[in-house]
């Protein structure tokens, strides 16, 4: 089961971790003026910081080094990025209403499974297989 858990990590954090490299980092000058597009306070330093969360907490969660820690990190992400990019209930056009509705949900359902991949890890404490180190917060 170990492999299982593993493999269920790495799945979930390739979307993190590819587009904190590829969209907030290498395409930074995009991303920032993507981010100032919805009136986004302080947009440049805001996609740097999100783009490490991303790829810090993915490569946390991935290599089993503090995965709880690496866990609350893609939670900020995104509480961060989907309560500033994407506001649906501010579009006026009906497809950027729905995109930025379907964006909301989906990032909704990935702060679930953040929120879950924290629970599992404090709960194992220092059972988490393949895990490079033991839980960094106490059992909750």
């Amino acid at each position: 089961m170990d492999v299982v858990f593993l493999i269920g990590r790495l799945l979930f954090v390739a979307v993190f971790i590819g587009s904190g490299v590829m969209f907030h980092f290498m395409q930074y000058r995009q991303a920032t003026q993507y981010a100032q597009m919805y009136s986004v306070p302080l947009a440049g330093p805001g996609v740097l910081l999100t783009g490490a969360l991303a790829v810090v907490g993915g490569a946390m969660i991935a290599l089993g080094l503090w995965g709880d820690l690496g866990a609350l990190l893609i939670v900020a992400f995104l509480l961060l990025v989907t309560s500033f990019m994407h506001r649906f209930w501010k579009e006026t056009d009906p497809q950027q209403w729905q995109l930025q509705l379907t964006n909301f949900q989906k990032n909704n359902g990935l702060l679930g499974g953040a929120l879950v991949i924290f629970y599992v890890w404090n709960q194992l404490q220092g059972e988490a297989g393949l895990s490079l180190t033991d839980p960094l917060f106490g059992r909750w």
